[in-house]
Formats: C-alpha cells, structure tokens, sequence
C-alpha cells in the first residue's frame, strides 16, 4: 500500500490524488483516523500497527459484510417461502401515497 507511484513524472504529480474518501462522507472518518495513524507510526510499521482500522476502512468502502448479510436474509426468505412457512414470497408494497 504504498502512497507515492514507482515512477514519479509531472504528470503523476498533477494526477497524485484526485480521489479522496474526504469528498464523499461516508468513509471520511476511517480514511483520516488511518493516514493519522500512518503519520504517527509511519508506513512500514503502520501496516502491522494500524490493521484494525485498515481493516475498517476496506469495509466501510467495500460493504462486504452488509452485503453478505442481506444476501443471507435473502436465501432464508426465499427457504422459508419454499418450505411453506411464509405464504408471499416478498412482504406486501406499501400504498403508493403512503409516504
């Protein structure tokens, strides 16, 4: 995970960083608590220092784990469906002026 490219040029400093977790939100807290941590421990030893909130950081941008679980909600739904245990496959829509 390094933070500067293998061959620097002019033109990989004008595109160094055009992406940032900052801009969107949703991350912005694991990315800035991860490069702090980088900073204070520095690359080499922040990789083995600061695995947890790496490891939060890539869940947060992947959503892996939330995405296994409505998968897993999903496939008990659909056994409970063709086991008879539910009469709908799916729970009934709301009204259309309902919100």
């Amino acid at each position: 995970m390094s933070v500067c490219p293998w061959f620097r040029s002019p033109f990989s400093d004008l595109t160094a960083q055009l992406v940032s977790h900052q801009w969107y939100g949703r991350c912005a807290d694991f990315e800035l608590k991860v490069m702090e941590c980088f900073e204070a421990y520095g690359l080499d030893k922040g990789m083995r220092e600061c695995d947890t909130l790496i490891q939060d950081f890539k869940e947060c941008q992947s959503r892996t784990k939330q995405r296994d679980r409505a998968m897993a909600m999903r496939m008990e739904r659909h056994k409970q469906y063709f086991k008879g245990e539910r009469k709908e496959h799916y729970a009934e829509s709301p009204r259309i002026d309902a919100f």
